[in-house]
Order: structure tokens, then sequence, then C-alpha cells
């Protein structure tokens, strides 16, 4: 369980064309001490015997004030001491790192880093205003695995600028930088950004829903084949991240991450059908862990629906099965 603490846009200078935190992360004011461990507390009436982590989002942690940094660390650290938390985790940006703020994070029982890379193809980064290029990306995270922190990297697709092309660019350096997590995003229109104002200007196109899923589950393979652990696809649902709050275009889905390894099944599928010639056959049956059956079958049967029309099937049966790791196909 990851306690979130929201540090609403601090420590950063910059203004991404695409961010506004305050809608982001769901909260417009600073939180104060009370309110900061209320939240902690109310996460821990439910943890049971859960692996517990304190995790400081929403800003550019290490770029705050060391004294204001040192206040939430002792917060969460008092946690820590008490042994109710195990540990605590942040988000920063790539060039607000350096061995001196590693040292000082190390001493408070921060254990994982994630930094928001976002891309790491130059042009990108520069149509973003991100204020950093892709070799700072590369050193702060050579640092951060150096002193023995977990590695996480934050990645968006869909930015102005981007193309598939350089989102699979972005997924290979990302992997090159062996991270143990990897989080992606795809881009947004969020209400009150510049982003906002090139979409409307006609100078901005976001993806399509279908566009943002294929290219996510390219991605998601990758990550996968590498043994990286993806813990988000696409950001987590809110009263203003969604069509009827914040959310002005783009593809926002409640339930993107679903719909993302539902797309990959589809391709795996796919690839085994081609490459096993099956076609034109009456009725396949497809075993799979319980687990996967609505992975295999898509939202509203959209994947099986798909394959049957592509492969001329006549029927495909969906069965769970333990102990099989991704699908068995029988004719």
């Amino acid at each position: 369980m990851v306690i979130p603490v929201f540090v609403p846009h601090k420590g950063c200078p910059f203004d991404c064309i695409y961010c506004n935190q305050k809608t982001i992360s769901g909260q417009a004011g600073e939180a104060g001490e009370a309110d900061i461990r209320k939240t902690i507390e109310e996460y821990l009436q439910t943890s049971r015997d859960a692996f517990v982590e304190i995790g400081f989002y929403g800003g550019s942690f290490t770029g705050i004030p060391k004294e204001e940094q040192q206040w939430y660390l002792e917060i969460g650290a008092s946690y820590i001491k008490s042994g109710k938390v195990k540990q605590m985790r942040l988000s920063t940006r790539p060039d607000y790192i350096n061995y001196d703020i590693l040292d000082f994070l190390s001493g408070y029982g921060v254990k994982t880093i994630e930094l928001g890379a976002q891309s790491l193809d130059n042009q990108v980064l520069n149509f973003s205003n991100r204020g950093h290029d892709m070799e700072t990306v590369v050193k702060a995270s050579r640092m951060i695995r150096e002193k023995g922190f977990s590695l996480g990297i934050q990645t968006m697709i869909g930015l102005p600028g981007d193309t598939v092309e350089k989102a699979l660019n972005t997924a290979r350096a990302v992997i090159a930088m062996a991270p143990d997590i990897v989080r992606i995003y795809p881009t947004l229109v969020i209400r009150d950004t510049f982003l906002q104002k090139m979409y409307e200007s006609g100078k901005y196109m976001p993806l399509s829903l279908e566009e943002a899923v294929d290219i996510s589950a390219r991605l998601l393979e990758l990550y996968e084949g590498n043994n990286i652990n993806v813990i988000r696809i696409g950001l987590q649902p809110t009263e203003n991240i969604s069509e009827t709050g914040d959310v002005v275009a783009g593809p926002f889905h409640p339930a993107f991450r679903q719909l993302v390894q539902s797309r990959l099944m589809r391709n795996r599928l796919e690839e085994y059908f081609r490459e096993n010639e099956l076609f034109n056959i009456k009725e396949i049956n497809i075993e799979c862990s319980p687990q996967n059956i609505s992975n295999i079958i898509g939202q509203k049967r959209e994947n099986l629906r798909k394959i049957m029309n592509e492969f001329n099937i006549g029927n495909i049966r969906v069965t769970a099965k333990d102990k099989v790791d991704l699908f068995n196909v029988k004719t």
C-alpha cells in the first residue's frame, strides 16, 4: 500500500504545457501536518498486513527548499520509527537530482525515487517546455541506482511532436536505464493549461483512444519482455480527471489499463493464429488462467469478435484453467 501525500506544484518553476497539478493531484491548496497525518492514519486503518509506504507526489519534491523537504520527511519518518510504515518514496524532476540530495533522502528512509522523464526525445521535451534534455534523465537515473535506490520512470505518450516511433524509442531508452518500475500516461488536455490553448487553436491534436491503447499495448509488451514492472497505465480517475471534470480532450477512459492489457492479449492471439495458420475453423477453445479471462475476451467481447472476423472462426469459447501462463489454443 502506498499512502499518497500530494505536494502540489511545489519545487517546480517550470510550466510544462500539459500540467495543472491542482487538477492532477485533486488538491488545490497546501496540506498542513494535521491533514497529512489524518490521511496517513485513514490509510493505515485498512492496511492490515500490507507493506506500507508513504509516497510524496504532485510536485518536484527535491526542488522545494531543504527545510520543507525535511518537514515532510520527518512526518514520514515518525511512522517508520513507530513501525507502522516501512519506507518512503517520492517523485521529482531529473534535473533536481545530485549526490548530495540522494544522501539527504537516504537518511530519512526514502527507498524509491520516480523521475518524471515524460519522453527521451529532445524535440518532444523542448516542445513540452520541460526544461531538461534526455541526457539529464540518463544521468539522474544512473546516480539514483548507484546510491542504491529503486528507480521509477514516468513517461507520457502523445505529447506535441511525439510519434509512435519516438514513443517506442523512449521505451527502449528507458529499458536501457534498467528501472524497477515504469508508469505510462497518455497525454490529456487538461483545463487551464497551455496545451488547452494549443488544442483550441488547432495547433495540437491529442491521440484518439484507439491510438493511445495501441501504442500503450506495444510499450507494455516491451517492458514486460524486459521484466520491468509497469505499475500504472493512465491517470487515476478522480472527480477532476474525468470527462465531466477538467479533461477537455484526449484519450481518457476510467479503465484505460484494462483496455491496454486486453489489446496486448489480442495482439498476441492474432500473432499465434497467423503463425499457426488457424483460419476457417468451426470452433476454437482458448484456455487461460481465471484472472486473464477478461483480457482474452475484451470489453464487450471485442477481442473475440475481431479474431473471429479476421480468421473466419465460427465460434470461440474461453475456458478458465489453472496453471496456464498465457493461453492454450485448442481446435
